[in-house]
């Protein structure tokens, strides 16, 4: 047996490392998955009909990544600073590099584009403007990419295969143009794939998502994983502050006080209503 990587099946993950046995006609067995680095995962979507009441299941997307690229537009669907708040909760509890990328710029007719720049720059994030019309931010984004394994994922429509199509134009990938009947984006990409672009350079490829909720988090750990929290859950009265009806609350505080942005915290309180306590049978 040798070690290689990519296959994906139940107990598999696009970017595990595995022992696998390959048969004469190209199919084979996995018989073991090396130890995660780390892994992105979500809620499973819930399954439309169906009368299940229980916790959903997690949905593991891909493993052993080093870069975590969030890709939204500004329009055409519209900018959603609640979906990117929920990409970054996953991403910052999975302990990964979060980049946001801001595509179509050359959309931005109101000129909003720079006001949501600001906002995540000072939380501290990292924000690309791209655009594959003008070649806008394409640059960076390849630079970023160079010798790591990233990850691009986003709501439908975004623009994820087409931003790798202009930095790798041999991938080739499949893209679709947004539905002109709900502004809500199609998917081109059905499955996460990865692909080697470069020597030690990999991009994960996923599908385009329209809900996005995060898996195995409790109420009282949320705000851990809002970095603009971070230098406050220490103040609270108690460790287990859910930061929304606890009195004492230093975050509560902090939003008064104008050193958490509102956006964030109505954010916070959004996801928090999403998570649930316990498994109901």
């Amino acid at each position: 047996m040798k070690k290689d990587k990519l296959y994906l099946i139940d107990i598999a993950s696009v970017g595990d490392y595995v022992d696998y046995e390959l048969n004469d006609d190209g199919t084979g067995s996995i018989y073991s998955i090396e130890k995660r680095d780390n892994y992105i995962s979500r809620k499973a979507p819930k399954v439309k009909g169906s009368s299940y009441r229980g916790e959903r299941l997690e949905q593991i997307i891909a493993s052993n990544i080093d870069n975590f690229f969030i890709i939204t537009s500004i329009f055409s669907p519209e900018f959603n600073n609640k979906v990117i708040d929920r990409f970054l909760v996953i991403g910052e509890s999975a302990k990964l590099n979060c980049y946001i990328v801001i595509n179509k710029e050359d959309l931005d007719q109101l000129n909003i584009l720079s006001e949501w720049e600001k906002f995540y720059s000072t939380i501290g994030y990292k924000v690309i403007r791209t655009s594959v019309k003008t070649n806008t931010g394409i640059h960076k984004l390849k630079k970023l990419f160079t010798g790591k394994k990233n990850i691009l994922w986003g709501q439908s429509g975004v623009g994820k295969s087409s931003l790798l199509n202009n930095i790798y134009p041999n991938l080739n990938l499949k893209t679709k143009l947004i539905s002109t009947f709900n502004e809500k984006g199609t998917h081109s990409t059905v499955t996460s794939t990865m692909f080697k672009v470069e020597q030690n350079t990999f991009v994960i490829d996923t599908p385009g998502i329209r809900e996005i909720e995060p898996y195995g988090i409790r109420k009282e750990d949320l705000g851990h994983y809002f970095r603009d929290f971070l230098p406050f859950v220490k103040n609270c009265r108690f460790n287990t502050c859910t930061h929304f009806h606890e009195p004492d609350c230093a975050i509560i505080q902090a939003v008064e006080e104008e050193k958490i942005f509102p956006e964030r915290y109505d954010s916070y309180l959004k996801l928090l209503e999403t998570i649930e306590q316990d498994i109901i049978f």
